[in-house]
């Protein structure tokens, strides 16, 4: 490994007592990891979901995970030629935008961007996500699927369902028990951005419309002291 920077101070930003604590924690985990791995992976997180992020964490036992504050993060490494922990690093760091985190690990680069092409998690959408589909419940009874599975693999919508589906939007009515809609109803379009109503009625009729995926995007060579963007490398 090359030779780190340790000499340098860098004064982390002014923030109460317990934040700085966990700030300087961060900071201090984060150039400790950079002296003992060989790469430094800067991940993007698409639809953040804490349950698969924990089983990213599982996976990569081996190595170290970050996902922090990121000027937190990009102080440690450096952001510059004179701030920097390691040669070059500061390039880096100049990814560290957005909902990033860092992964150190001696595994090797084209390993570990194997897995993450691969690694995808389907979940229900929350409210603000853009709607990759449509979803139109049909007109007649409403089944628990939503018209999502053939009406003999289902099952009516409970009726005491009927109040809390309306209330969302849906335009139902109740028929000796049954959840009825004299017309189609679209919950969402394509493109459109989803309320709170239109993500719990997907969730009620099992729609999973948002996709967890961690997208890499440079790495850090200690041996090579260099960064290369994978983006750049996939091209």
């Amino acid at each position: 490994m090359p030779k780190s920077k340790r000499a340098k101070v860098v004064h982390l930003s002014q923030v109460d007592k317990k934040g700085k604590e966990h700030s300087e924690k961060l900071f201090n985990n984060v150039r400790e990891a950079a002296e003992n791995y060989q790469y430094i992976f800067v991940f993007d997180v698409e639809n953040m979901r804490n349950t698969y992020l924990k089983e990213v964490r599982q996976e990569f036992s081996d190595s170290r995970l970050f996902f922090g504050k990121t000027k937190v993060m990009a102080k440690a490494l450096g952001t510059d030629p004179a701030s920097e922990h390691l040669p070059n690093v500061h390039k880096l760091t100049g990814h560290l935008t957005g909902n990033v985190g860092l992964i150190f690990t001696s595994r090797e680069p084209a390993d570990v961007i194997e897995y993450f092409e691969t690694y995808t998690q389907t979940d229900f959408a929350r409210a603000g996500v853009i709607a990759p589909q449509s979803f139109t419940v049909p007109e007649g009874i409403v089944y628990s699927r939503g018209g999502e599975v053939a009406v003999e693999e289902d099952v009516p919508l409970p009726h005491p369902m009927e109040v809390t589906v309306r209330k969302w939007g849906m335009p139902t009515r109740l028929d000796k028990g049954k959840v009825m809609l004299d017309q189609p109803y679209t919950v969402c379009k394509e493109g459109q951005t989803l309320s709170s109503h239109q993500t719990a009625l997907l969730k009620l009729f099992g729609v999973a419309m948002a996709e967890f995926k961690i997208q890499l995007k440079a790495y850090y060579s200690a041996a090579k002291q260099e960064v290369t963007e994978i983006g750049a490398m996939e091209e």
